[in-house]
């Protein structure tokens, strides 16, 4: 039998078993009874029955203790309810977050309930945002607690903003991620980016990652269904931001507006790692990203990708109108060797722009 892992959920499991054993959405109608029902239970609009998770049971092989598993267990242990005093609140109070460390679980429940009330309302802040699962990039080590804070901080972040400008649906398309890709041409792109986004209703909030997070980015959905982007930029480079930046907009385009999650959490390190699978939300997110930035049908033909040089890298970003970092951090990246064209890809130049209005 197939080994599940202690933190997933029902949704996540069943989507992984039909990946695996070639099962199409409409191969579950003889389980579940109609096209609608398993269009519902997969897209976590109708709770898993009794019927249902028998039926999974027996014909899929997935345990009922998964199945059955009550929403958001696994962001508590072993049942127990969420102990207050594990958040980092030193190294929120070292961010201003917060504005003195708890010295009580008592106080340290105020704190975290202030927090969630400013994110929206607890029922937004921790819906799926924080479960380990096969369509989302987050490490092993990941911290939940530490999560949690960032995530909620991302969202009180947002929610205080005063945004003239509301979001459309739609309004992320690859058209407009090549729009922001070009944007890495000015030397103060990353801030124009902001500024566009914001005209779009779309936050961009730019917060240091929480110990034990090994966290990039995240787009999460607002409790008024607005989405809005997190970034750490715990790698304080230009091909780093763009990359990030876009892959987190391709979930809004892709994934977010359609329903498959409120949230995706990115560690992109886990981007090494992955299998080559293109029902893989995060994969479909890489290569939207990719795409914008430098179109496939350009790269796969350029010289730069088999021979690559200081001047092919000047030459196609030139020809693209993107900043030589994004080029230089695609060849980095296939040739998985980060020691080439260090003088490309900017280290030290993102953070700057954002100290301003960000720390």
């Amino acid at each position: 039998m197939a080994k599940y892992r202690e933190h997933t959920t029902p949704l996540n499991t069943i989507k992984r078993i039909m990946r695996q054993k070639g099962i199409t959405q409409r191969g579950l109608v003889p389980l579940i009874g109609s096209p609608s029902l398993v269009s519902q239970m997969l897209s976590g609009k109708r709770e898993i029955t009794m019927p249902m998770a028998r039926a999974l049971h027996k014909h899929l092989g997935i345990p009922a203790e998964v199945l059955l598993q009550e929403p958001g267990t696994d962001i508590q242990e072993s049942g127990e309810d969420a102990n207050w005093t594990r958040f980092p609140f030193k190294a929120m109070a070292k961010f201003k977050w917060i504005s003195r460390v708890p010295k009580s679980e008592e106080q340290a429940k105020a704190v975290m309930e202030d927090l969630i009330r400013r994110a929206g309302k607890a029922e937004t802040a921790s819906s799926d945002l924080f479960r380990k699962n096969d369509q989302t990039r987050i490490n092993a080590k990941m911290n939940p607690y530490a999560l949690q804070a960032w995530c909620w901080q991302v969202m009180a972040t947002a929610n205080e903003m005063q945004l003239a400008a509301e979001y459309a649906h739609g309004t992320v398309t690859m058209d407009f991620l090549r729009q922001i890709a070009q944007l890495s041409w000015f030397e103060d792109g990353p801030r124009r980016t902001k500024a566009l986004l914001e005209d779009r209703g779309i936050p961009l909030i730019i917060l240091p990652h929480l110990p034990r997070t090994y966290l990039d980015g995240a787009v999460l959905k607002l409790d008024d269904g607005r989405p809005v982007i997190g970034l750490t930029l715990r790698y304080d480079r230009i091909d780093n931001f763009w990359f990030c930046l876009l892959h987190e907009l391709a979930h809004v385009g892709l994934h977010l507006e359609g329903g498959e999650s409120d949230a995706f959490i990115d560690d992109l390190n886990l981007r090494n790692e992955a299998e080559d699978d293109d029902q893989n939300l995060e994969t479909q997110a890489d290569a939207w990203a990719e795409e914008a930035l430098i179109p496939h049908a350009i790269w796969k033909e350029h010289d730069v990708r088999a021979y690559p040089t200081a001047l092919g890298i000047i030459n196609l970003a030139n020809t693209l109108h993107i900043h030589p970092a994004i080029v230089a951090g695609r060849i980095r990246f296939e040739q998985k060797n980060y020691r080439l064209f260090t003088q490309f890809v900017g280290t030290g130049q993102i953070r700057s722009q954002f100290d301003a209005t960000d720390s």
